[in-house]
């Protein structure tokens, strides 16, 4: 994974966008709202932080209107505590009403606002995900260690604009 220089001017920090998915009343589900709470919590300025229960093809607006997307949602397989994936924009846009990929939300910036910003994916791993509205013990520690590593990069992004 490398973060290249933001698309915005120098002197400005880019524009980041948190957006963590998922069903909090599924338990480990909730990991992607859970994350995007927690980066929402810090306050800071050029970052916007929501979530939802899936992606939505009305994202593609707030996605167009970031340099940096952070799309969060738990893994029930993959390593612990996280996995990250570069992202880009699907060659074409496929979607169902039913579910909606981080790639063609990415597709849809590019076609309808000509924005393509530079993506990720973040999957917290989780292992448990019945009716229950509580993270399990494990997704709880695989959180914060992911949102360590995810305000760690956010603020490496920033700090060189404040300089």
């Amino acid at each position: 994974m490398s973060i290249s220089g933001p698309k915005a001017a120098p002197s400005s920090p880019p524009r980041i966008l948190v957006l963590g998915y998922g069903n909090p009343g599924r338990q480990d589900d909730g990991l992607g709202p859970a994350a995007a709470a927690g980066i929402n919590g810090l306050g800071w300025p050029n970052i916007t932080a929501y979530d939802n229960y899936q992606l939505n093809i009305e994202d593609a607006l707030d996605v167009a209107e970031h340099d940096i997307v952070w799309f969060v949602d738990s893994a029930k397989a993959g390593p612990s505590p996280y996995d990250v994936r570069d992202l880009s924009a699907a060659p074409s846009i496929e979607f169902t009403s039913h579910i909606m990929r981080p790639e063609a939300i990415l597709a849809i910036a590019r076609q309808y606002y000509g924005k393509s910003p530079q993506a990720f994916l973040l999957a917290i791993r989780g292992y448990q995900f019945e009716f229950v509205e509580e993270l399990t013990t494990g997704a709880v520690e695989n959180l914060r260690v992911a949102l360590s590593m995810l305000t760690a990069k956010i603020r490496a992004l920033c700090q060189p604009a404040a300089q």
